[in-house]
């Protein structure tokens, strides 16, 4: 079954769309994702969302970024489901790719999120203040 990224989560207690994009980079932007090493980083973001009921919309791994559009529920805030992915990335890769080991350590403790939603951010001001009217 495909999932829209417009299409509503339905929750038990909540009716939600929150679609997050994450982009972060290996320490030092080395082009490290390449190969069995970007093939094995898909396949754990994908493991880390199935067990958190997170949808990927969309990924890229590029050799020196990440790029993650993923649905998540409302009780998820982006600063645990990237430390989730990261975390857990970190710890498989550097264990599974010694070569990995040469840097201090896989990511850079920064990361950008942006979320996106089917309507404007103008469009829900405009919502709001015709509430009055």
């Amino acid at each position: 079954m495909k999932f829209e990224p417009d299409e509503y989560r339905h929750e038990s207690n909540a009716v939600s769309l929150l679609n997050y994009h994450f982009v972060w980079i290996p320490k030092r932007r080395k082009k490290v994702l390449i190969g069995a090493i970007a093939e094995r980083l898909q396949q754990i973001i994908c493991e880390v969302c199935h067990e958190n009921r997170w949808k990927i919309l969309a990924m890229e791994i590029m050799p020196d970024h990440v790029h993650l559009f993923v649905n998540a529920k409302p009780s998820d805030e982006p600063s645990r489901i990237i430390r989730l992915i990261k975390g857990r990335a970190s710890s498989y890769l550097r264990k599974e790719f010694p070569e990995l080991l040469k840097l201090p350590t896989l990511w850079t403790p920064s990361y950008f999120v942006s979320t996106a939603g089917n309507i404007s951010t103008e469009a829900v001001k405009n919502y709001i203040a015709q509430q009055r009217e």
